[in-house]
């Protein structure tokens, strides 16, 4: 950027001197000079680099991955009755959040990254950094909420029942908070240009970017929503998860696991004896249930797990920058330092973890969830097949309808035969 000022300010002073017939020549001059330095700025500043173009290809597959992946989930729960629990509800709520920020913000972010400048106008300036925060909070909230819910159902099962009514509560709050809590943020962005000598001739280099009134506001925001949509929720949802594990595979599960215990010790002892074949049954399915809850529960709480460590992963590197570059003098170093490429690299790579994130939770859901993968499966099952299948159901049907019908006009001749020789002897 420095490169460009320093040459936007050379030409300002080859501007020749002159008055009367020179106008002329100097607006004619003025002219090649903005257009030989548009030239320069695309050919050598905006044109994508290599690991630009590698970057694009894998919007694009996110992009893509993202929206099917998180629609197939929503898909999956909202088809089969059975898949409508108050967690499924919460992840349901967290694939809407992914395609929300998935269709509004992946394709401005990444001609944003790409060409470093805003064509989307003041309006979608505010409203587009505005969804994705708002998509931000309610991630990490309903994060939350799954992981409360889960600690209470797994440590606590005596304190709190949970309900898909009082879920659905939940996930009503949730966007309510999150779109008043970010309201500071649509305020604040504005559109601005870098080379103000060339707002009338290009758009390039008009950025959407945040205008406090002081320099206090920004550091006391951002460290607040640093806070309060990462490092707090990160680390009671941390210390959640590892009462849940320490509960499933460390100690008993209150009501469940010394059942069993006590149970199975009760079969062992009382051995094959008369008599009590039915009570030992019951007992052995009672035990057989048990460990298949307690199964499913762990399953569960493995996939959360993984979401949360997934999600954390992705969200860190973008947290640390913007803390970084709002309330610290590193904003400075930023802005004026000679390597400012390798920084604008990993603020772009930051950029595209978020949407990967997105893209990642489908992906998870199908490999630690037997049921999201059933339903995956028969959603990309060949159309074609199906019509097959039932083409093939039709024709048995029909098969079968006509034998009835041959084999009750059997039936029917026969009687007739027997009657006409009754009449004849």
């Amino acid at each position: 950027m420095s490169k460009i000022t320093e040459k936007a300010n050379c030409d300002d002073c080859n501007y020749p001197a002159h008055g009367g017939n020179d106008t002329g020549s100097r607006v004619h001059s003025t002219m090649d000079e903005d257009d030989e330095l548009l030239r320069y700025i695309w050919t050598d500043y905006l044109h994508p680099k290599e690991y630009e173009w590698v970057l694009i290809v894998a919007y694009i597959v996110v992009f893509f991955v993202s929206l099917i992946g998180n629609s197939l989930v929503c898909f999956a729960v909202w088809k089969n009755r059975h898949m409508r629990t108050v967690t499924n509800y919460f992840i349901v709520n967290l694939s809407l959040a992914d395609v929300l920020v998935t269709i509004i913000c992946l394709p401005a972010s990444l001609v944003v990254d790409i060409t470093e400048t805003w064509f989307f106008g003041e309006t979608l300036c505010k409203i587009v950094p505005y969804l994705q925060t708002i998509s931000v909070s309610v991630s990490v909230l309903t994060l939350s909420c799954i992981a409360q819910d889960r600690w209470y159902a797994i440590c606590h099962p005596l304190k709190f029942k949970s309900t898909a009514k009082r879920a659905r509560k939940s996930i009503i709050a949730i966007w309510v908070v999150s779109c008043i809590i970010m309201i500071p943020q649509a305020i604040v962005m504005e559109c601005s240009s870098l080379l103000p000598e060339l707002t009338n001739k290009t758009s390039l280099f008009t950025v959407c970017d945040e205008h406090w009134g002081a320099e206090v506001y920004p550091k006391v925001y951002h460290t607040g929503f640093f806070i309060v949509t990462y490092f707090a929720p990160l680390c009671l949802m941390v210390l959640a998860y590892i009462q849940i594990f320490h509960k499933l595979w460390c100690q008993q599960i209150p009501g469940n696991t010394s059942v069993i215990q006590r149970n199975w010790r009760t079969i062992q002892c009382s051995g094959p004896s008369s008599g009590s074949g039915e009570s030992g049954g019951v007992k052995t399915s009672t035990v057989s249930a048990e460990i298949k809850q307690i199964r499913a529960r762990r399953k569960t709480a493995r996939m959360l797990m993984v979401v949360l460590f997934v999600f954390a992963l992705c969200y860190l590197p973008i947290s640390v920058l913007n803390i970084l570059k709002r309330t610290s003098r590193v904003f400075g170093t930023f802005k004026n330092t000679n390597d400012r490429e390798t920084i604008y690299a990993w603020f772009t790579f930051s950029h595209w973890l978020i949407y990967a994130n997105s893209a990642a939770n489908p992906i998870i859901y199908n490999f630690l969830s037997g049921k999201f993968r059933e339903e995956f499966k028969s959603a990309f099952s060949c159309s074609c097949y199906e019509q097959q299948q039932g083409n093939s159901t039709r024709m048995r049907t029909r098969a079968n309808r006509d034998s009835r019908k041959s084999m009750s006009t059997q039936v029917n001749n026969v009687d007739n035969l027997s009657r006409l020789s009754d009449q004849i002897v």
